[in-house]
């Protein structure tokens, strides 16, 4: 008898990943953080009621923010690093510092700029 095969997993595509209660939930967090205000992946997570799915958000940021207005640039890791790398890095340096946040080293301070969402 031979084995069954694995049922390959189908990979939606953007038009149904968009309709995800999922997506829809992270994204909407991203876009309530402030401007000048940031938050790390994992609070994201949190916040979309998604816990330990920091590695979920990144994959959504990456696949679904550009051109629609969600400010992604405000998403960090968990100690205030700039995690993505190239000219996207630069980018998302640029657009913090635009919204008056300090950036040093690919790095900003969490305790001095990070999003609070029961203070707002």
């Amino acid at each position: 008898m031979s084995p069954r095969p694995v049922p390959r997993k189908r990979v939606l595509t953007e038009a149904e990943s968009l309709q995800d209660e999922r997506v829809q939930r992270i994204l909407a967090t991203v876009d309530s953080i402030p401007e000048g205000r940031v938050a790390s992946y994992g609070q994201v997570a949190e916040e979309a009621g998604l816990p330990r799915a920091a590695r979920f958000v990144g994959s959504v940021l990456r696949r679904f923010v550009a051109n629609r207005g969600v400010p992604w640039h405000r998403v960090l890791g968990s100690d205030g690093s700039i995690r993505v790398v190239g000219g996207t890095a630069r980018d998302q340096a640029m657009l913090l510092r635009a919204e008056g946040v300090t950036v040093r080293n690919g790095r900003v301070r969490m305790a001095e700029v990070g999003w609070q969402p029961d203070e707002e």
